[in-house]
């Protein structure tokens, strides 16, 4: 079995709200769904730090970035924020001055495809990605399949960040789960445009009956998407926690059929590279 010195997990969700969406995917995984729940199990899978996201809420919209922060600062430092950024000009400009007051501290940005029916180029995120460029921070956007049956397929396909990655070169973006299950069109877009990177967070929940055949498939399609970009630099390990237990998260990414050096990669180098992790 591979043993990786260092795990950082770039893709971890967590609130105190009752009406966090995510709390039924916790009760579908055993899970507590709580900070001790998850340092504890950072510790247990030899995960040194994390990525902490805004959950959705069952109304859809998204936890506040201040009770993100809050929950990070409890971490006693495990935990780094990523703050949501919503389509207003409202949000962006309360995101830019939490950012302004913890720089250093905040790790990217994030924003909520097909939870939101706008696209990654709407003026509206021009100031964020401005400054995403000026600080070289990461911007993530939930791609794919999402937790709310009102999301927007057509808002949530990976192939709507090409034009975003053409005309801002310099911004990096990461598309997060791996734009699932669109898993190609997500490699095809990270294999045109170098400033694009791919999580492979919340890919799987729960059980059912054909889940060991799923997960067989899942492990090969990944590895295959990974084929074809010509390797895994631009890879990062994600769990998408309560979606998936941080457990069952490791275990994917072991069984993923590539060298030990490019596992090592997605679990640990590339986010370190690309988050500024120390």
């Amino acid at each position: 079995m591979i043993v990786f010195e260092m795990v950082l997990d770039c893709h971890i969700h967590l609130s105190e709200y009752p009406d966090d969406r995510l709390r039924r995917y916790a009760k579908l995984n055993g899970l507590s769904y709580t900070l001790g729940e998850l340092l504890l199990s950072m510790d247990e899978q030899g995960v040194s730090g994390g990525l902490l996201l805004s959950p959705p809420l069952e109304d859809g919209s998204a936890v506040p970035n201040t009770h993100i922060l809050r929950l990070c600062e409890k971490s006693g430092g495990r935990l780094s924020p990523v703050l949501t950024v919503e389509p207003s000009s409202e949000w962006v400009e309360g995101c830019l001055e939490l950012f302004s007051k913890n720089k250093g501290l905040v790790k990217a940005f994030k924003i909520r495809l097909g939870y939101l029916k706008v696209k990654p180029v709407d003026p509206v995120f021009s100031r964020i990605y401005d400054i995403a460029e000026e600080y070289n921070v990461p911007v993530m956007f939930h791609t794919g399949d999402t937790a709310t049956e009102s999301g927007s397929l057509e808002h949530s396909h990976p192939l709507l960040l090409d034009e975003l990655a053409v005309s801002r070169p310099e911004l990096k973006i990461v598309v997060c789960h791996f734009g699932n299950p669109w898993i190609m069109d997500a490699a095809e877009v990270a294999y045109k445009n170098p400033n694009v990177y791919l999580d492979i967070s919340g890919l799987f929940t729960g059980g059912g009956a054909y889940r060991e055949k799923y997960m067989e498939w899942l492990s090969n399609r990944v590895s295959e998407a990974i084929y074809f970009m010509g390797g895994a630099e631009r890879v990062l390990f994600g769990s998408d926690y309560p979606v998936e237990s941080l457990g069952e998260a490791v275990r994917f990414a072991r069984s993923l059929k590539l060298s030990v050096e490019d596992i090592e990669r997605i679990m640990s180098i590339n986010s370190k590279e690309v988050f500024g992790f120390a």
